[in-house]
């Protein structure tokens, strides 16, 4: 392999390298906007008057940025369908348990033959048997929507057959056999801060927000990466070997 062409290998990946660098300062350019508008639609709101419920024949339609966090009363009786239970680690509670627990996710059929996932509220590991079952039929509920939870990479698979999960997204969540009413696409987060167990009321609205700083970041090292070039190459123009004299006959 030549001089020369080791040397143009080495350009093209420090150029490579930048374009990255720029590519992924965009995009935390873009999760800084999506998070300000998540936080902006939080605070906006959280406190805002309960609406009813979407119907079922509008779920469809509905896009997760503009119903997350709305505040939303319904009525409906919890199923018999055993809950899941979505594992958590709850930071800041409001209420008297936190750390690492669980959402407790119970499905309530509605009137018009749908049927939405409830999270009832948080339950800490170590008192994961002692929490009370939804009440028999019909009650009446507020709570807030929220977007399903999107998985990851390192987000483990469900568990249906423990009813254990890790995100809360209701397509994850397991069916009773023969089960035919349609699910809501979102979740309800009960706004009920009663005590004992589950601790509702602990919707998280607190949400960290670095991304500029992450993009610095990397526009820094996108620019710093021609000049570590340029200096690399005048390096290494000086140490290249002369040519030898031209000989005369």
């Amino acid at each position: 392999m030549t001089r020369s062409f080791k040397t143009g290998s080495f350009v093209a990946l420090m150029l490579a390298a930048a374009a990255l660098f720029v590519a992924l300062g965009v995009w935390q350019l873009q999760r800084l906007e999506f998070k300000r508008q998540l936080i902006s639609a939080a605070e906006s709101r959280v406190g805002s008057p309960p609406v009813s419920l979407p119907p079922t024949a509008d779920w469809a339609g509905l896009t997760p940025q503009d119903y997350d966090f709305t505040p939303v009363r319904f009525e409906g009786v919890f199923t018999r369908q055993a809950p899941v239970m979505v594992f958590t680690a709850l930071g800041a509670p409001r209420g008297a348990y936190g750390g690492p627990g669980y959402w407790i996710m119970h499905e309530l059929a509605l009137a018009d033959g749908g049927s939405v996932w409830v999270n009832r509220g948080f339950v800490p590991d170590d008192r994961l048997a002692d929490f009370d079952l939804p009440p028999d039929g019909t009650v009446a509920l507020a709570g807030l929507m929220r977007r399903p939870e999107a998985a990851n990479w390192f987000t483990p698979p469900s568990d249906p057959g423990a009813h254990l999960d890790y995100v809360r997204d209701p397509h994850r969540f397991p069916r009773s056999a023969g089960e035919t009413s349609e699910i809501a696409p979102f979740t309800v987060d009960l706004m009920d801060t009663e005590t004992g167990l589950p601790q509702a009321g602990e919707t998280v609205i607190d949400f960290p927000n670095r991304h500029f700083e992450y993009a610095l970041t990397w526009f820094a090292l996108a620019a710093l990466t021609p000049v570590l070039l340029v200096v690399w190459l005048r390096q290494r123009g000086r140490s290249a070997p002369l040519a030898p004299p031209e000989t005369r006959d």
